[in-house]
């Protein structure tokens, strides 16, 4: 009988200039089978890095050099579209998420988080799902909420239902799947099914653009 194919690893490159981190990670990503191809420890080494090997995934500082960490991500999104990106950033750093995600970016997380949100960050960009630390979510959608013009009606077409409501409440709040369904005393499956619906409705891509059209149109 002959074996099944094997399914096939993500693929990533580490941009990042802290030597110590890059390690932890290294070792993080061979621990969850994920194939590390190269680290570059600069934006413009970065991005050469990115063209020659054309990653899944491309996990980026945004702090990098004072900031050109945002820029860079703008690159990869412009040259190499297929690439997803993922941001792991510093509290400190004041990185403004905003910018992260119009720019390109599929993930932002914190450099702090668990090995299995982090995990869980690269397999999500990769699959071309997004993925926002609650704390980077709360000041992302703040800053909607102050700058967004005064909310327009929803399509009739978009009409959610009241279970719906509920996990994009928490979705805004930034929860992910595991979370909202502790919060909600259903299965992570259950939400998955609701938020494919919720996304459908509001004619959206992915969570992150769901909570930015919830804000903007007082959904929640």
């Amino acid at each position: 009988m002959s074996e099944a194919p094997r399914e096939r690893s993500i693929t990533v490159v580490v941009i990042d200039g802290h030597a110590l981190f890059r390690a932890g990670l290294r070792e993080l990503l061979a621990g969850a089978g994920i194939e590390l191809l190269g680290e570059a420890t600069s934006a413009e080494g970065g991005l050469q890095l990115v063209e020659r090997h054309a990653p899944d995934v491309a996990i980026v500082d945004p702090a990098l050099q004072g900031g050109e960490g945002i820029e860079l991500i703008r690159a990869i999104a412009a040259r190499t579209p297929h690439t997803r990106v993922l941001a792991l950033t510093r509290p400190a750093a004041r990185i403004d998420v905003v910018e992260i995600v119009l720019r390109g970016g599929s993930c932002c997380l914190l450099k702090e988080a668990s090995v299995a949100t982090i995990v869980d960050g690269v397999r999500a960009a990769a699959a071309g799902e997004a993925m926002i630390s609650p704390r980077l979510a709360g000041g992302l959608l703040e800053r909607l909420r102050t700058s967004a013009p005064p909310p327009r009606p929803v399509a009739p077409d978009a009409t959610l239902s009241e279970r719906e409501r509920q996990v994009l409440r928490l979705v805004v709040s930034g929860l992910d799947n595991d979370a909202i369904a502790r919060e909600l005393y259903i299965s992570p499956h259950t939400v998955k099914n609701h938020i494919s619906s919720i996304l459908a409705k509001l004619d959206v891509s992915n969570r992150i653009e769901a909570a930015v059209q919830a804000v903007r149109t007082a959904l929640v």
